[in-house]
């Protein structure tokens, strides 16, 4: 258990979510154990004492964007309601507790709030995230909660602008040091054609390594899949993309098995995007700004609320079609096929990005870095036209 407390520890630094120095994991194994920055740890023993879950991670996150959200609250607001995906489907919303208000025993606060939620922010503190049943659960949900605040704070920035002291330096601070140029030169990929399965369950695993690693998808969200004539290789569900050996399903296109049963959640778009394109493989992250662009509209007589769910309008980014819709067979398997295989990428509102592949992934990557980098571009270049 131990080596898990590390590895965790080690891969919120790794993955750039949490400060370096400043990251703490405890488990209940038996008897609870910890590892990491003393304070944080002696909290993180201290909520495990009063709450039904196996492990906890509490960091200090590598942005500030989460405390300039609750400094941004109302003054009667106790947490933040991005719109994302993950944060709808995952977290629902991220209770908060500021910094003014915290006792000198946190743990009695963060406790209660961590039986009702995966993740809490404590302004001055950091993140804390609990695992049910693993010390992976509570990583997963600390990525979670870091994703969503940071595309919610970023997406707030541009709507009001610059509103507390020292906003403007950390924001340019983080365009000019934190944020890593996006390429994909010096990687190799296996252009095909992939027919084999050692050949295939290879690239997917080196793909999908290439996919965490450029920070195109956070914690273990995102999918991957290829084609041959009978089946389609994917990505199972809950699997992080730069981990994935044993965890690719070759699910039977005429559905002649229960193997696609630990597929990815979105195993139905893969499969209908397959059926109505030439397309060879797919590969679906969440680049954060990506994210943040799909959400910003300019309609200003739109009555629908629902955005996510029920907008019927195809909307464009740098040629990229965006679409709306819910995860699963209703939604994206319905929204994007129709405007993928022209262009062999669509965006969908608030969750990520699907690209294509018509003979292997070296095209869909370099489509998902196309994508991020024209709306890196695109929000900064309105966020400076704004503001400056």
């Amino acid at each position: 258990m131990h080596d898990q407390l590390e590895k965790y520890s080690k891969k919120l630094v790794t993955d750039r979510s949490a400060r370096a120095g400043s990251v703490a994991v405890a488990a209940n194994d038996d008897e609870i154990i910890s590892f990491g920055e003393p304070v944080l740890a002696a909290v993180a023993v201290g909520i495990l004492e009063r709450l039904n879950a196996l492990g906890l991670v509490a960091a200090v996150p590598s942005l500030p964007f989460a405390d300039f959200l609750i400094r941004r609250s109302d003054a009667a607001a106790d947490c933040i309601e991005p719109q994302d995906t993950e944060t709808r489907t995952y977290l629902h919303d991220i209770p908060f507790i500021r910094q003014r208000d915290l006792s000198d025993d946190p743990a009695t606060q963060i406790a209660p709030l961590l039986g009702n939620r995966k993740g809490v922010i404590v302004e001055g503190l950091g993140i804390f995230a609990s695992g049910g049943v693993t010390v992976e659960q509570a990583y997963i949900n600390y990525s979670s909660v870091f994703h969503s605040t940071f595309v919610k704070y970023l997406q707030d920035l541009l709507q009001t602008g610059f509103l507390l002291e020292g906003e403007r330096e950390a924001v340019y601070s983080f365009f000019a040091e934190w944020l890593h140029p996006l390429s994909f030169e010096g990687l190799s990929f296996d252009n095909g054609p992939l027919e084999s399965p050692e050949d295939i369950l290879r690239e997917i695993e080196r793909v999908g390594r290439y996919t965490v690693e450029s920070g195109l998808v956070d914690s273990f969200f995102g999918n991957i899949s290829c084609r041959t004539e009978r089946l389609l290789y994917i990505s199972q569900t809950a699997a992080s993309l730069d981990a994935l050996g044993g965890c690719i399903d070759p699910v039977p296109f005429d559905n002649s098995s229960t193997v696609g049963i630990t597929a990815s959640s979105e195993l139905a778009a893969h499969r209908r995007i397959f059926e109505t394109s030439d397309a060879k493989v797919i590969l679906h992250g969440h680049p954060k700004f990506a994210v943040i662009m799909s959400m910003l509209c300019e309609r200003g007589d739109c009555t629908i609320t629902d955005c996510w769910r029920d907008c019927q309008n195809v909307r464009y980014l740098g040629g990229t079609p965006v679409v709306a819709g819910e995860i699963g067979a209703g939604g994206l398997a319905k929204r994007v096929p129709p405007v993928i295989a022209g262009p062999g990428r669509a965006i969908v509102y608030g969750h990520g990005v699907f690209t294509l592949g018509r003979k292997g992934f070296e095209a869909a990557f370099r489509s998902l870095v196309e994508v991020e980098n024209w709306c890196r571009m695109e929000y900064r270049r309105l966020l400076d036209e704004k503001y400056n």
